[in-house]
């Protein structure tokens, strides 16, 4: 087995590099979503909406440049094209969407996308000894779960 200077097997890092950029990918597609249901949505709930879609859009920047970072911290290349992006999607792309369920509905989609990645790094990180990843993985699906939690009670819908 071949360490790199971090003490990780470089092998393994080549598996979470892969996954962490198509993580990224999917975090850009989210956070397009997020800038378009914040600029478009209306009705009777929009001031709340509004800004709840520009606190998570916010949020959603920092973990794309964390996760580049990660990347990069592992010795890869973050991807950075719209079109590397688009072929790594799995998040659902929301065109026009305006109306609050549809909005919410949208962000729900777009994290259980996100939670199903995190957790295949999550289980690699975890094999790899990366404690870095994991901890983030850990993190972030920690914090997703509770605003899928809070988005299906919005919904009235359950978990």
């Amino acid at each position: 087995m071949q360490l790199n200077s971090l003490g990780l097997d470089v092998s393994k890092t080549e598996d979470l590099k892969k996954d962490l950029n198509n993580l990224l990918a999917n975090f850009q597609l989210y956070y397009q979503n997020l800038r378009g249901i914040h600029w478009n949505i209306r009705g009777k709930r929009f001031f709340d909406l509004h800004e709840k879609f520009e606190e998570l859009y916010n949020d959603t920047q920092e973990k794309i440049d964390m996760i580049a970072e990660r990347v990069l911290t592992l010795g890869g290349t973050p991807l950075h094209t719209f079109e590397d992006y688009i072929k790594a999607g799995k998040v659902p792309v929301g065109k026009n969407v305006h109306k609050d369920e549809a909005a919410v509905s949208l962000v729900v989609d777009s994290l259980t996308e996100l939670l199903k990645i995190e957790r295949v790094i999550l289980d690699e990180s975890a094999d790899a000894h990366d404690e870095g990843t994991n901890s983030m993985m850990s993190d972030f699906i920690t914090e997703q779960e509770k605003t899928v939690w809070m988005m299906k009670a919005w919904l009235d819908e359950k978990i």
